[in-house]
């Protein structure tokens, strides 16, 4: 689904299962997007993404997450990339988007929490405007920030309890993505006391990549592996690598590497 207002441009992904990915183009950069179904699944993909290009040529990358297994994960997810999307849309400042993307947030945790059924959706937004970015993040979709040579350059903290005993030196990554409790999440868009974690703007050099995704991604890919595929090339064969190898580990049953079946979105910025 895509839609255009005015000068701005909006690309949304709701409940979709793409084959392959789509390739965007900008004035300041290009986006590959992929959201895709978990294998085998019937049920409606729980994943929504957006990308938003405003009329000052800044860029929005919203990744959501809805709580699968619970009621209406699909709806909860929906409702976020579009609140958060129309409300960037709707700002009348050239500079500054982030009160309209804190308010998007809000309002999407105010429809949701309204549907009355206990739906809720992890929400991960970075806005990329004069050479920087900035991220948003509520619950366990994650944003990375990588050059060429793969450098980690920053990374978002998993709003769960095993994320922050990984912050925190506590846990290792390994031995993370293997936690029975790794599934758990702190921090929701639909709970009553949802909080909204703001990161650093960070200067984007030439050839950095911004990636954000879904913990079908995150689940799936160690942190090196991740930085490995995503650092260099196309853009559409970068996130091709990605999925081709979560997909991989979400069907097979090797007990020494992650595997979880899950809904995959991936969001790629590069210049």
């Amino acid at each position: 689904m895509a839609t255009t207002t005015g000068q701005e441009q909006r690309k949304l992904f709701i409940e979709t299962d793409m084959g392959s990915p789509q390739l965007l183009s900008f004035a300041v950069g290009n986006v590959a997007a992929l959201c895709r179904r978990c294998p085998e699944k019937i049920e409606p993909n729980d994943d929504s993404a957006a990308v938003v290009e405003t009329a000052s040529g800044a860029i929005v990358l919203v990744v959501a997450d809805g709580v699968g297994g619970g009621p209406m994960g699909h709806k909860a997810s929906a409702i976020a990339v579009q609140e958060v999307s129309e409300s960037v849309i709707a700002s009348t400042s050239a500079g500054d988007l982030r009160p309209a993307i804190l308010d998007g947030i809000e309002q999407a945790n105010r429809e949701i929490l309204d549907l009355g059924v206990g739906a809720a959706t992890t929400l991960a937004v970075v806005e990329i405007q004069s050479g920087a970015a900035r991220a948003y993040q509520v619950g366990d979709s994650m944003t990375l920030i990588v050059g060429q040579r793969g450098a980690l350059k920053w990374k978002s903290t998993a709003h769960s309890p095993v994320g922050y005993a990984v912050e925190s030196g506590m846990l290792d990554e390994f031995d993370a993505m293997h936690h029975d409790d790794r599934h758990i999440v702190s921090n929701l868009v639909g709970c009553r006391n949802m909080r909204i974690e703001v990161g650093p703007s960070r200067l984007l050099a030439a050839r950095d990549s911004v990636i954000v995704g879904s913990d079908g991604l995150f689940d799936n890919l160690h942190l090196e592996e991740v930085v490995r595929f995503a650092k260099s090339g196309k853009l559409v064969d970068r996130v091709e690598r990605l999925a081709d190898q979560a997909t991989v580990r979400m069907i097979g049953n090797e007990s020494d590497v992650p595997g979880k079946p899950d809904d995959l979105t991936i969001l790629i910025y590069s210049r």
